[in-house]
């Protein structure tokens, strides 16, 4: 005759064990939601994957194509843990996140104007659209010779170039967001006595900040891809030291330098950069709109 508990029973010694248990499952489901457990999984099983094939030689005997000429999650880990002690490291991403900043911010007080007016005025469009369309295909990468020419500073190249890199977006989609708003709005505005400003602050305006907002978010991440090559090509600093040149620089300098773990640490902190940017972005959006939260 057995002695033990029957199975599926609780006894009173074990119900403070199960007890604990289910409270600590309760605040992990309240502390993280289902969709950041299942980013987290993703993430794991990314590296998982990632670990097995940058040490597949090990184990296999052989090196796996693409993966195996990876340096291995470990290898990334060991020169994170070495950076994070090195000042010049935090530089190059406090110096990339103000170039970013400075050429975002530029793009954004000048787009939204244009392409306000490209909307509103039909002799503005006639003159300045083709100009527009123009300039628009050359790629902002194609600009950095010339910016590095004609502008007194490097810094003021780089930012030009990144300013590039984000304005004709803000400027397309703020154009796009004026031409979704019904016509029949402002003519019943303009019916019931509302003014040209008050039609343009009150109808216009609010109308068009859902698609700048989204050109904004589209923008911005180009913005990160544009710093990188250009302090890539430009050297970073004028300076040329790899210590505070920039993410781009960094990665540069790391792959002249035979360092390629610190190569995956310098991307993998442009990915990280660019998250926390959207992230600021998004939040600032749903203070800017809360009518589309409430829907």
């Amino acid at each position: 005759m057995s002695t033990g508990v029957s199975a599926g029973v609780v006894t009173a010694e074990d119900r403070p064990r199960f007890e604990g248990g289910a409270a600590l499952a309760r605040l992990l489901a309240a502390l993280l939601p289902r969709a950041r457990r299942r980013a987290i999984v993703s993430y794991l099983v990314v590296a998982a994957i990632w670990q097995l094939g940058a040490t597949s030689e090990r184990w296999l005997g052989r090196s796996l194509p693409w993966l195996g000429s990876l340096p291995a999650p470990t290898a990334v880990l060991a020169a994170f843990a070495r950076l994070v002690r090195d000042p010049g490291y935090w530089q190059s991403w406090a110096q990339s996140f103000g170039r970013v900043l400075a050429g975002f911010s530029a793009a954004v007080v000048v787009g939204v104007p244009v392409g306000l007016a490209l909307a509103l005025s039909r002799t503005f469009r006639g003159i300045a659209f083709p100009v527009f369309e123009l300039l628009r295909p050359i790629p902002p990468l194609a600009w950095v010779p010339a910016a590095i020419i004609f502008w007194p500073t490097q810094e003021l190249s780089i930012a030009f170039v990144i300013f590039l890199g984000a304005f004709y977006t803000i400027v397309l989609n703020v154009l796009g967001g004026v031409d979704t708003i019904d016509v029949r709005l402002v003519q019943a505005a303009r019916s019931m006595g509302a003014s040209r400003w008050n039609v343009f602050r009150r109808l216009i305006l609010r109308g068009v900040i859902p698609s700048a907002l989204v050109g904004m978010d589209v923008s911005l991440g180009v913005t990160w891809e544009v710093v990188v090559a250009a302090e890539m090509i430009s050297g970073g600093s004028a300076a040329g030291s790899s210590s505070g040149g920039g993410l781009g620089f960094f990665i540069w300098s790391s792959y002249v330098g035979g360092s390629y773990p610190q190569i995956v640490v310098g991307m993998i902190s442009i990915g990280v950069a660019g998250y926390l940017s959207s992230t600021l972005l998004h939040r600032l959006s749903i203070r800017l709109t809360p009518w589309l939260k409430a829907r």
